[in-house]
């Protein structure tokens, strides 16, 4: 619960409580123990909701050893010829030996490949991934990607002078049917 949850609880909803509960224990009336029981049923419904909710709009947090593997372009992001001509020609593959290998491919098989080092940057919820290629550099991998992270899944977005950005999920490659 945020700030002004806790405001509001401590200076009107406690204080409203015990006003109420007072005037039950004083008057006996139902009235004024109905409410305190619709008050802190209402309560406890907002409290849950709000986890709820918090539990829905969470973001998948990662550790290195969900990083490494073996990624794709994310054909789905943007569909089209272009999406298509990208996940034919390119992959990627982040190793546990802190290394990275980025592929071009021609009907899945390698034709070139360029390797380097990735670091990683642990002041983040998930560790962001920095590279560090080797000479020559491919455009696609001139500079580090960001970190786009949803429910259960996130993907890396490269910047790339000729294609712009360029989407990578986790995912072996596959020949388009």
């Amino acid at each position: 619960m945020g700030f002004g949850f806790n405001l509001a609880f401590i200076f009107i909803v406690c204080p409203l409580a015990m006003i109420i509960a007072l005037l039950w224990l004083i008057s006996r009336k139902k009235i004024f123990g109905i409410l305190l029981l619709v008050g802190f049923l209402g309560l406890c419904s907002l409290i849950a909701l709000s986890a709820l909710m918090e539990f829905i709009n969470a973001r998948k947090v990662l550790t290195r050893q969900d990083i490494y593997g073996e990624y794709v372009i994310d054909r789905p992001m943007f569909k089209g010829k272009q999406a298509d001509w990208q996940y034919d020609h390119f992959k990627l593959e982040l190793t546990p030996q802190n290394k990275f290998n980025f592929y071009l491919l021609d009907n899945g098989k390698v034709i070139k490949a360029y390797n380097g080092n990735i670091s990683f940057n642990n002041n983040y919820t998930s560790p962001r991934l920095g590279i560090q290629p080797d000479s020559p550099v491919h455009h696609i991998i001139s500079g580090n990607p960001t970190l786009y992270r949803g429910k259960f899944s996130y993907y890396y977005v490269f910047e790339s002078a000729k294609f712009g950005n360029v989407f990578f999920k986790k995912g072996k490659w596959k020949p388009i049917e």
